[in-house]
Parts: C-alpha cells; sequence; structure tokens
C-alpha cells in the first residue's frame, strides 16, 4: 500500500515536470523563438556561467554529455555559441555566447520569465518553500543513492 502511494507521487511529479516542459515549448513555438527549451536551458546556463567546457555545461544543464554536445552543435549553426581555446588548458575548448547568443538571452528573457510564470499562480511563499524542500529532498535522495552504487545505478 505504501508502495503504491509513493508509485503515485513519482507519476504525479512525473506528469508535471513533463507538463512544465510541454507548456514552455509551445510558448517558445509560439513567440517564435527558434528555439527548444533545452537550448534555451543550455544557453541561459552559459550566460550565467561564461566560457564552460562542454562537460561542466552538461553538469549545470543536467544534461549527459552526449546530448549537450548535439545541443550546442545546434547553437553553434545558429550562431549564438561559439567553441573557442581554453584559455588555459589547451586540451580542451571552452563554449562562449556570441554576439547574437548575448543579443538573444537579453531579448527573450523577459517573455520567457513571463510565461514560466504561469505554473506557478495560486501558489503561495509557504507553497514554495514547502515545494522547495521536498524537491531538493528527493534530488539528495537519488544523488545520494546514485554516489554510492558508483556505477549511476539505483537499489
Amino acid at each position: 500500500m505504501l508502495k503504491e502511494k509513493y508509485n503515485q507521487y513519482s507519476f504525479i511529479l512525473d506528469r508535471t515536470a513533463r507538463r512544465v516542459k510541454q507548456y514552455a515549448q509551445s510558448a517558445f513555438s509560439q513567440h517564435n523563438f527558434d528555439l527548444t527549451v533545452d537550448q534555451w536551458t543550455a544557453l541561459r546556463t552559459l550566460y550565467e556561467n561564461p566560457e564552460c567546457t562542454n562537460k561542466e555545461l552538461a553538469e549545470l544543464c543536467g544534461k549527459d554529455q552526449p546530448t549537450l554536445t548535439r545541443i550546442i552543435d545546434l547553437l553553434i549553426k545558429k550562431n549564438l555559441v561559439a567553441r573557442v581555446d581554453h584559455p588555459s588548458d589547451r586540451r580542451c575548448l571552452s563554449l562562449q555566447l556570441t554576439d547574437k547568443g548575448q543579443s538573444k538571452i537579453l531579448e527573450i528573457a523577459p517573455k520567457v520569465a513571463e510565461f514560466r510564470m504561469q505554473a506557478w499562480q495560486n501558489l503561495t511563499e509557504e507553497d514554495f518553500a514547502h515545494f522547495t524542500r521536498i524537491l531538493n529532498t528527493i534530488y539528495d535522495n537519488l544523488t545520494i543513492k546514485q554516489r554510492d552504487n558508483g556505477d549511476g545505478s539505483y537499489d
């Protein structure tokens, strides 16, 4: 019985996460941003953490490296991101926003913030505090579990 309840919570969490992403992607399309949500996440993260390596950006975005590489390749084709020599390590490259990428961030960030607020309507500060605490606890539980196994698997 208890297991069923936790399975239901996992279902609700997954369903909600999918809906948030679907809503955001739909809004991106309606506003003709010419970006996916994942591309936006990479751009915004790079804006907030200039000149990351691919590995660092993948970790910050919560993506595996091959997936992030595909996202970056598309952003490079759109002339929003460039790969440049790493300032202190000749063996790797850094990623940086182009002028066009900087402009894109400044142009659409306010609109993204506006439509992302739709999900948070009718919630109080107390709701946010509980929600944040619970999600961080779930994340930490799974991060600790993943570290314990050492192979990326879960018990």
